[in-house]
């Protein structure tokens, strides 16, 4: 627990100071950094090939991504084009891995034994978490350099406070199990706490960021449905981790494990987010 405290005391800050302060391109290198480790740490989930090979596949899938998304279409004020496309993708893919999870190891045989379905879900995974977050980024870009960088950190904060709530909800009131085959320790009554918890955390960093909803109620929508995606997100990656038989993704981060280990619930949410604020706003 202290290697843990002391590894967040030192990246916590680092990543709000990446996200508000860094230029627009030097924000897609270090998310683009972040994503190349994840793919990387993915490639244990893939059983056949040697690591480098299957690397390799999945960074020409990332890459590819680029030429398809041009520049304009990321720092346009509406969401469109193949933009729109991947996340809207991202968005419906963590609704049916959700489904996949809550329902293994019935859902196992689906999948596990294809390494082509292995290999399409660790890019519907991270390339929407990619080009969402970028997108988030970019709103309001020219008028208000730090409006993005706002939006991202709100969803942080709303997995992060979610992610706590539960924590302390469930091991206080937990009895009823999410998804005991993946994730025993994950609970209805944590999930409720964890959603109580956003719902505060959200209302307070909506306000102090000035951010714009259409309607309070807007506001509490986007925060629930985030909020429950982002723990879906965590059962997926336990799901795969558990097939795979690994503890943690890697141990890049000290006490924390691996990238895959600490973005899991946010590579859930931030599509989803994304694509409910640009449809719904």
């Amino acid at each position: 627990m202290k290697q843990r405290i002391i590894t967040a005391l030192i990246l916590g800050p680092l990543v709000i100071l990446g996200v508000f302060q860094l230029p627009f391109i030097g924000f897609m290198l270090m998310l683009g950094a972040i994503t190349l480790i994840g793919l990387w740490e993915w490639t244990q989930f893939i059983e056949s090939g040697n690591r480098a090979t299957k690397m390799i596949l999945l960074l020409t899938g990332f890459l590819t991504s680029f030429s398809c998304i041009p520049s304009q279409s990321v720092l346009s004020p509406e969401l469109s084009g193949a933009l729109a496309v991947v996340i809207l993708i991202g968005a419906i893919w963590w609704i049916v891995a959700s489904g996949l999870a809550i329902t293994y190891p019935k859902s196992a045989p689906l999948w596990k034994e294809s390494d082509i379905l292995r290999f399409a879900f660790g890019l519907l995974t991270l390339l929407p978490f990619f080009w969402s977050i970028v997108a988030l980024r970019a709103v309001n870009l020219d008028a208000d350099f730090y409006y993005g960088a706002k939006l991202v950190m709100y969803v942080c904060a709303l997995v992060w406070a979610a992610d706590s709530g539960a924590y302390f909800t469930g091991k206080r009131f937990g009895k009823h199990k999410m998804a005991p085959h993946v994730s025993p320790n994950k609970t209805i009554e944590g999930l409720v706490g964890g959603l109580v918890v956003a719902l505060l955390v959200g209302w307070g960093f909506a306000t102090w960021f000035e951010l714009e909803f259409s309607t309070p109620w807007l506001m509490i929508l986007l925060t629930l449905v985030t909020v429950v995606i982002s723990v879906l997100g965590d059962l997926v990656e336990s799901m795969f981790k558990r097939v795979a038989g690994i503890k943690d993704s890697s141990n890049i981060i000290p006490g924390h494990g691996g990238v895959l280990d600490r973005v899991d619930s946010l590579t859930a949410a931030f599509p989803v987010f994304t694509i409910l604020y640009f449809m719904l706003q």
